[in-house]
């Protein structure tokens, strides 16, 4: 696996400094499979600049602060289908990049009954900052390698890697072990579904823990509106929380992708709106 970065913190409006992680990494730059694979999530870090939003790092840490394990499951999947991979730098607590800018859970003021002391009473300027900082160069780095496939003549599919927590602080244990999330392309997942229910010890979720057909902002605006096929990989981060469960998982997940991501008639523009 290689990860580049090209970016200038000059650009950050003064969020970051010239020694902090780039808000966007890739991964296998010069990959020749037909996929882009994202992990919205992929990170705990909090730029200098905020302090940990006041928080200790234990929550940072824990699911609150990022997906735990989903960016170990994604490098492994782009590695094994000799794909791109795009993962976000910071915390989805200083700004969610899997929703739109200005949605209430953009920056959230409290998360699983947690509050947020640095995320309480933003200003517009410091909520413009964060997005023009973390949130825009991600999906400009999206749009980019998607314009470079199609630019190209090449139509890929669009992955995004995901993890949820077994339960919530108010709620009821999740029982599913992965959740396939989609809206109306079902070109990879309803197949995806079909091999992974064939395995009777696996239990799947099908627009479950979460659903596909609410807002998935990443997946809805880079691959649905282009109609690009496309899907969305919840995993339980307890299942991939070790490099042990994350290979395991991996090898489950890509082994049940392996036919569909194969067969070429994959590859259209379709729109199902």
């Amino acid at each position: 696996m290689t990860i580049e970065s090209r970016y200038d913190p000059s650009a950050a409006g003064g969020l970051l400094e010239a020694d902090e992680v780039p808000p966007c990494r890739t991964l296998n730059p010069k990959s020749k499979g037909r996929l882009l694979f994202l992990c919205d999530h992929a990170s705990f870090a909090v730029p200098k600049a905020l302090e940990n939003l006041g928080l200790p790092d234990n929550v940072l840490k824990d699911h609150m602060g990022w997906d735990i394990g989903a960016f170990e499951v994604m490098q492994r999947l782009a590695a094994r289908f000799d794909a791109p991979g795009l993962a976000g730098g910071y915390s989805r607590l200083v700004i969610d990049l899997n929703r739109p800018e200005g949605d209430p859970a953009s920056i959230p003021a409290v998360s699983d009954a947690t509050t947020i002391p640095g995320n309480q009473n933003l200003s517009a300027v410091e909520v413009a900052r964060r997005g023009e900082a973390l949130f825009k160069p991600y999906h400009r780095a999206v749009n980019a390698r998607l314009d470079d496939f199609l630019n190209q003549g090449t139509i890929p599919a669009l992955i995004s890697v995901h993890s949820f927590t077994p339960a919530l602080e108010d709620a009821s244990p999740r029982k599913w072990q992965v959740g396939i999330l989609w809206n109306h392309d079902p070109r990879i997942a309803v197949p995806l579904i079909e091999r992974l229910a064939a395995n009777p010890e696996l239990c799947i979720g099908d627009n479950l823990p979460y659903t596909g057909r609410m807002l998935n902002y990443t997946v809805d605006t880079h691959a649905q509106d282009r109609g690009i096929p496309h899907v969305a990989l919840e995993l339980r981060n307890d299942l991939i929380a070790t490099d042990d469960g994350a290979e395991k998982w991996a090898v489950i997940l890509g082994d049940a992708l392996e036919d569909i991501l194969a067969d070429p008639d994959l590859y259209k523009i379709e729109h199902f709106i």
